[in-house]
């Protein structure tokens, strides 16, 4: 928040000092010397002389005094107005360096683009010219989220990725979302097994969330562990995966971070059952859940499902939207599933209950072994190629 400084000058007058009417001395008369009168033998009259007046020397010492007093009044005012100016730069810094009231993300919101994405490397590795080059350079313009797992950003390392992505996001004048997702036993064991030990998970988050305290200039939006809450029923493990995200949440009570657990997507668990597990794990210190997270449900239903689950929670819980890979809606599969197209542009839709929609899952990279991609996560060629099809020329 800026404050503008407001100063009142304030003039300073000297205390006017009366001259007191002194008395007139009496003159002192100076008998000079008797001269010789003559053949009239009288007495020469006396010379009298300027006397000398105690007043005279009171009036120069008072006006003394007065041009001292002067001088300190001058002075005094001078430094005055120093420290007012002093005052007023130091409130002008302030203003500069003091961020702004933290706002959510919404329509219109810019988010950075990672110099260093998986897209940009399959670009400057590809042939030139080749729809696989072309694919790749066009999703490395996009703005995408960072996935911070323990592979890639290891412990040590994930505080230096924060700094990274943050400076990035200064020199765009945008906003920096990134994705944690390495919690113990992620994702029960299918495609995107992993995750950290407990204590592991703890020192790893406390770092991410250390670099992101040292970003309060930001916006910074957390997805937080995408399928940990839509598929603990189905892992049996909802209790342990509450007391982790919990303890996650309270890490980031940050002014300035937006957190959205996972909220799963419209084809998955009703919005009454979904709510349940959200309101177990709890939703203080969260702005809202995630939803459609490496899915392909269309925009209009996710703002629906969106709605329903916010009601279903009380109201007042607000969602965002994975539109990255949405542009041709859903056939039913989730594993790299073939015809799909890449989805709206970040910050294009929003209303009062959904933020903004935000391209989460990293288009071109796989859902894992099926339907002909590679290992999930990784850079599969074809599958960009198909995203971007109506995108690039």
């Amino acid at each position: 928040m800026c404050f503008e400084p407001e100063a009142r000058a304030m003039r300073c007058h000297a205390p006017s000092v009366p001259m007191a009417g002194a008395e007139q001395a009496p003159e002192r008369r100076i008998r000079g010397r008797m001269r010789a009168a003559g053949d009239m033998g009288r007495k020469p009259r006396p010379r009298t002389i300027d006397p000398v007046s105690p007043t005279s020397a009171a009036a120069d010492a008072h006006r003394a005094t007065t041009r001292r007093r002067r001088r300190h009044t001058l002075t005094a005012t001078l430094l005055a107005v120093l420290l007012l100016f002093a005052a007023g730069a130091t409130a002008v810094v302030i203003a500069l360096v003091t961020p702004h009231d933290p706002e959510p993300p919404g329509v219109g919101t810019r988010f950075a683009v990672a110099a260093d994405s998986s897209a940009a490397t399959a670009t400057a590795s590809a042939t030139a010219g080749t729809p696989e080059a072309d694919a790749a350079a066009y999703l490395a313009e996009q703005p995408t989220a960072w996935w911070l797992t323990p592979e890639r950003d290891p412990i040590g390392a994930a505080g230096t990725r924060i700094e990274t992505l943050a400076a990035e996001a200064r020199e765009q004048d945008a906003a920096l979302a990134v994705v944690i997702y390495g919690l113990p036993e992620r994702d029960c064991g299918n495609h995107s097994a992993g995750g950290l030990d407990g204590p592991d998970y703890d020192v790893w988050t406390t770092e991410i969330a250390d670099a992101l305290a040292a970003a309060d200039d930001l916006m910074r939006v957390v997805v937080l562990e995408p399928d940990s809450i839509a598929l603990a029923d189905e892992c049996g493990n909802l209790e342990d995966r509450a007391l982790q995200l919990r303890q996650v949440v309270a890490k980031l009570q940050l002014p300035g971070v937006w957190v959205y657990l996972d909220g799963g997507h419209s084809n998955w668990h009703s919005a009454a059952d979904m709510a349940s597990y959200l309101q177990y794990v709890g939703l203080d210190g969260v702005r809202g859940f995630s939803l459609n997270v490496s899915n392909f449900n269309t925009t209009a239903d996710e703002f629906a499902y969106a709605h329903r689950l916010s009601d279903a929670l009380g109201g007042g819980a607000h969602a965002i939207i994975d539109t990255s890979r949405n542009g041709a809606g859903s056939d039913g599969q989730w594993c790299n599933p073939p015809g799909r197209l890449v989805g709206d542009a970040p910050g294009t839709y929003g209303d009062d209950v959904v933020d903004t929609n935000l391209w989460i899952k990293v288009p071109g990279e796989s859902d894992g072994t099926c339907n002909g991609g590679p290992d999930a996560g990784n850079w599969w060629p074809q599958g960009a190629v198909d995203l971007t099809r109506d995108a690039v020329g």
